[in-house]
């Protein structure tokens, strides 16, 4: 280890230190902060106690001040996550947790999402967060670090998303919000009981013009969540989900030249080709909840759905006259279900309290993936001549188990395993002289332990520890492209695995809020990076081996009931910790340009800091003021170009007015207050060199609430 590395983790862990030993001191009256419950550990317990890196955000705070379009809004508090909008309604938002998923240049990777306990990540991998209906969201919970590993494959942090249920008389609300660049949501829920019977039901309509040309989008949003009791120890849900994109225009990156001479421009082979997107997509979901007796509950949770996807990408017409071309459009048809069993008991064992949780997962999905040229003769943008067509399919069986031991008053360990399989099989229908029959099949395992220990220093100081082994299997969109550019599946590219170690402590102060602070050290082996990418498409391969390190702070306070202040802070080093072969151009079939160890992984910044300041009474005025910073974010494994760091500012204000049986809510807010040029995101090894994605400039929001309960 050199001096400078020595010296960074002697201040990590001094700044560690510190907080422990300010909280011990101050560790007297009872805090103001409210206690958060979690259920990310498969039983319900206050986060204070669970010893992980985890994080809730409710409802009411993802809306307050907000416009409900996209679930980055809400989460900068969340030390250790990186939620970036990239105002491209085309490819999702990106989501990193302590440097997972940054390299995604769409949807999202690396982390797992679960809406109400159904994955909104694929058996492979892949995910994506357009189905979240904001509105309806009663809390979302972040998991980080080693415990991530018991939810499986691309766990390098899971987020969990739990919609409302329908308590107490029924009640309705209509939402109107109008914005810059001709931003349109409209947004109506009905949530109760009626006839043992509780219901949330809600919709929305989303409509911009986009800050940059070629950037206009409509979404379409819709959920249902009915529960009922069948009996006294039995619980019914049922959870329907549907969105729909008819179109969103996808503007592509830009080069840094595109970006000096107009940040809101695009690529004219956005414009020539019309790029662009259109998702249909609904699912059912069924959890059924069972008590056997006082110690014992079994849950199953089943689910189904579909999602067709068409993409129009800009790849040249003269790209695509080689016969091994998959073709500038792509067509995906997707059918998906699975299931979840489990058993969880709680009971005693030598007068030690302990949680048992024991069951099987199983998530399957079946593709069929066609290509077509995107030009008839001189006209571009259009469907053209079939140029692939396969059919895809990749399952996971995952047995798993964990349990919670409370030794003594003051020690408790969390230990769980999960063996994890997902199986790949490809077949090509696209048959021609030059291309045979293709047939392919990988199997990817591993076995994932988890085991953490918490130690109570106090009633209000806790210190915990935890390690866990994590591994992530290429998605069918990192499979679809060989080097060679024959079609079929790269089944080449291996799983990655990782060790993951953490400590942390949680402390609250009399009088000083919730303090949380961790260091955390991953080390991965085949990591799956970009070896070249091109025109919206990317070949990925195996790098040797890399290391994230890092701290994370976080702070809230509450005064007076209505005033409220968050800090989150996060120090990331992300790099490549052995050498490795890539290309800079594309196609390339040999990597051969080097890629020393050191290089900071692309899509990763050095350090984040949000901070916030809120008056939310329960009516009359509120206000709220936050700001958010990011340091530079490398484009490429080269380090060759990277996006420059920025500090924004947003304020908002409304008014709550309530009566009766009605309230109206109001709110104006200022985005970018200071008009800051800044890069919201980039698309990683881009071979064109469109690396930057652009963000808005100065905008402004205003909505309108009206809450009617009967």
């Amino acid at each position: 280890m050199n001096m400078p590395q020595r010296r960074g983790r002697a201040s990590l862990l001094a700044a560690a230190a510190a907080v422990v030993c300010t909280a011990q001191a101050q560790a007297q009256a009872q805090d103001a902060t409210p206690t958060i419950v979690i259920t990310a550990t498969r039983t319900a317990t206050a986060a204070f106690d669970v010893p992980a890196s985890i994080d809730s955000v409710s409802g009411d705070e993802l809306r307050r001040g907000r416009a409900q379009v996209n679930v980055t809004e809400g989460l900068g508090p969340i030390p250790g996550l990186v939620a970036r909008d990239r105002e491209n309604y085309a490819q999702d938002v990106q989501i990193s947790v302590r440097g997972f998923g940054a390299r995604t240049s769409f949807g999202i990777s690396g982390v797992r999402m679960n809406i109400d306990g159904i994955p909104a990540t694929m058996p492979d991998g892949q995910g994506q967060s357009s189905n979240i209906d904001l509105s309806s969201v009663d809390r979302i919970e972040v998991l980080r670090g080693p415990y991530s590993a018991l939810y499986g494959n691309s766990s390098g942090g899971v987020i969990q998303v739990f919609t409302e249920e329908g308590r107490g008389a029924p009640r309705a609300l209509g939402n109107l919000e109008l914005g810059s660049w001709g931003l349109v949501r409209l947004g109506a829920q009905a949530l109760g009981e009626a006839g043992g019977l509780s219901y949330d039901v809600s919709a929305s309509r989303f409509e911009t013009q986009g800050w940059r040309a070629h950037a206009a989008a409509v979404r379409h949003l819709g959920n249902a969540k009915l529960a009922f009791h069948p009996d006294a120890a039995t619980k019914v849900t049922l959870i329907a989900n549907h969105v729909y994109l008819p179109q969103a225009l996808d503007p592509m990156g830009l080069t840094r030249a595109q970006m000096s001479a107009n940040p809101r421009g695009v690529d004219p082979g956005a414009l020539s080709y019309n790029t662009r997107k259109s998702v249909d997509q609904s699912q059912l979901g069924f959890i059924v909840e069972r008590r056997l007796g006082a110690a014992d509950k079994l849950q199953a949770t089943l689910y189904g759905g579909w999602r067709d996807t068409t993409q129009f990408q800009s790849i040249p017409y003269t790209t695509q006259a080689s016969v091994l071309n998959p073709g500038g459009l792509i067509q995906l048809s997707r059918q998906y279900n699975g299931i979840d069993l489990r058993w969880t008991h709680e009971g005693r064992l030598l007068d030690a309290g302990y949680s048992l949780s024991a069951g099987l997962s199983y998530d399957m999905l079946h593709e069929h993936r066609r290509g077509f040229q995107n030009f008839i003769g001189s006209q571009l943008g259009v469907l053209g001549a079939l140029r692939r067509d396969e059919i895809n399919g990749v399952s996971n069986t995952d047995p798993y188990v964990q349990a919670n031991l409370q030794l003594t008053p003051r020690w408790s360990l969390n230990a769980g395993v999960r063996a994890s399989e997902v199986r790949f099989a490809s077949h090509n229908l696209y048959l021609l002289s030059t291309l045979p029959a293709d047939y392919g099949s990988a199997t990817y395992r591993a076995t994932l332990p988890v085991l953490g220990a918490m130690f109570d220093l106090s009633a209000r100081v806790h210190l915990y520890a935890n390690y866990g082994r994590g591994f992530e299997t290429p998605t069918l969109n990192q499979l679809a492209y060989r080097p060679s550019g024959v079609p079929g599946l790269n089944f080449a590219l291996q799983s990655s695995h990782s060790n993951n170690v953490e400590i942390g402590v949680k402390a609250r102060p009399a009088g000083w809020g919730h303090w949380t602070a961790a260091l955390f050290q991953t080390d991965s082996n085949q990591e799956i990076v970009t070896q070249s990418s091109s025109n919206g498409r990317s070949v990925f391969q195996n790098a040797s081996a890399t290391q994230r390190r890092g701290f994370e702070l976080g702070w809230e306070q509450r005064w007076f009931g209505a005033l409220r202040a968050q800090l989150a802070y996060t120090l990331l080093d992300a790099h490549y910790s052995e050498a490795f072969l890539t290309c800079t151009a594309s196609p390339c079939a040999t990597p051969n340009v080097p890629i020393a160890a050191g290089k900071q992984l692309p899509g990763t910044g050095r350090q984040t800091l949000y901070a916030g300041l809120a008056w939310a009474p329960a009516s009359g005025w509120q206000a709220g003021l936050e700001t958010r910073a990011a340091s530079r974010v490398w484009v490429n494994d080269l380090n060759s170009d990277a996006a420059g760091g920025y500090g924004i500012a947003a304020a908002h204000i409304g008014y709550v007015a309530r009566f009766e049986h009605f309230e109206i809510d109001t709110l104006a807010r200022v985005d970018n207050l200071f008009d800051r040029r800044y890069v919201g995101s980039v698309i990683v090894g881009d071979a064109n060199g469109r690396y930057f994605e652009p963000s808005p400039g100065r905008s402004w929001l205003g909505a309108v609430t009206l809450r009617l309960a009967f």
